[in-house]
């Protein structure tokens, strides 16, 4: 099935980016939001991300026009044969969005959530055969950031979370199988697990919360664009490769890890970190550190991009 016709409920932020990403493969897209601003900003949305999906080769068969809004989340579904659903985080709002869809979806639909926060399970509950229901979660912007994270479990369709990922993969992103149900899946869980130390450091007073960003970005985080911390390591210790240096680093790895702190996101630590980071911003405004980010994410996938091919 190719999914010429496609689905996003709720525009914010990542169902805006989805909306754009689905109009660069040459599908149309029907987008549900109640906000009364929501067809003017994800228009925006579009035409703003737009250059950089053809910076990228992604809008060869795509057209920014293939877009309409509606009124009803069971409306926008009607012949769409790929949903992304994006509605805030709360399981109420869910169940109720997919209750509303369920018996208008057309036969043999995929609805996949953007959810970082809920269980695929929690989700299920909110449907009378959650069949059609995959966990499709992306990291912020998806029109950028290739990774997606899928999942389906035994109250899932045959073969829907294997046809999720190849519509995915069939329009540039790179995709990971959540095979157990964890809070926060696999990338948010890697992230909080650096953020939580990053924290501890600047706490302890180690470096300040700017040098910790830049120690990231600018050490371990270029090798980690390049492949996962494994791989790297699997490098750092000459032709006896990863065994080697585990042999090598058990006992440093094991003295770092015992040290670790546990911070917790309590008033003061907030007020620090936001402190830490206006001062590392040096009055750079929100929409200027956007767009710096934006454009850095395109420059690396196209440079990257060669390398990837086959990966």
């Amino acid at each position: 099935m190719d999914h010429a016709r496609t689905a996003c409920l709720g525009a914010g932020v990542i169902g805006a980016s989805w909306a754009a990403l689905f109009l660069a493969s040459g599908r149309s897209v029907a987008v549900y939001d109640p906000s009364p601003e929501a067809e003017a900003q994800t228009r925006a949305y579009v035409e703003t991300a737009w250059p950089t999906l053809t910076r990228l080769g992604l809008t060869v068969h795509g057209t920014p026009d293939a877009l309409s809004f509606h009124t009803s989340a069971a409306a926008a579904v009607e012949g769409a044969t790929f949903v992304q659903e994006n509605v805030p985080e709360r399981l109420a709002i869910k169940h109720a969005v997919f209750a509303e869809i369920e018996p208008a979806l057309a036969p043999g639909a995929i609805v996949a959530s953007s959810a970082s926060g809920l269980t695929l399970g929690q989700m299920q509950d909110g449907w009378a055969d959650p069949a059609p229901l995959v966990l499709g979660h992306p990291f912020n912007p998806p029109h950028l950031v290739p990774l997606v994270e899928v999942m389906g479990n035994a109250r899932t369709g045959p073969g829907v979370a294997d046809a999720t990922a190849a519509f995915y993969e069939s329009i540039g992103k790179v995709t990971i199988r959540v095979t157990k149900e964890v809070p926060g899946h696999v990338a948010n869980r890697l992230q909080a697990a650096v953020w939580r130390e990053a924290i501890h450091l600047a706490k302890e007073g180690v470096a300040s919360v700017g040098d910790i960003d830049k120690a990231m970005w600018a050490g371990p985080g270029l090798r980690w664009a390049a492949m996962g911390p494994t791989a790297c390591f699997s490098l750092g210790a000459g032709a006896g490769g990863l065994q080697a240096f585990c042999n090598h680093f058990r006992d440093t790895f094991n003295g770092w890890w015992d040290d670790m702190g546990r911070p917790y996101l309590d008033d003061d630590t907030i007020t620090m970190l936001v402190d830490g980071a206006d001062d590392a911003a040096d009055g750079i405004s929100h929409d200027e550190m956007l767009a710096r980010r934006d454009a850095m994410i395109t420059v690396m996938q196209e440079a990257l991009r060669p390398h990837r091919k086959g990966r």
